[in-house]
């Protein structure tokens, strides 16, 4: 689960988000062959809209980890919460 506390926009996603809290899925499968356990990201992604209204259909979209990621550091740094 994330929080964005401002609208926010990533690439593949149609329209500007509003805040809210998003479930975030990241699928992954091991890597074969190490001495060691170690895991390799298949896809992310990103469960809209935040609060689905009663029958209201969610969509999952497959977003940028990295791009995810500066997407909250940007709301943090714009709300002062770091």
């Amino acid at each position: 689960m994330v929080t964005f506390t401002r609208p926010f926009l990533l690439t593949g996603v149609d329209a500007v988000q509003p805040p809210g809290t998003y479930a975030v899925v990241t699928e992954e499968e091991q890597i074969p062959g190490l001495s060691f356990v170690a895991f390799r990201r298949l896809v992310t992604t990103l469960h809209l809209p935040a609060n689905p209204a009663p029958g209201q259909r969610r969509e999952a979209i497959a977003v940028d980890p990295d791009e995810l990621a500066a997407a909250l550091a940007a709301d943090a740094a714009a709300t002062g919460v770091c």
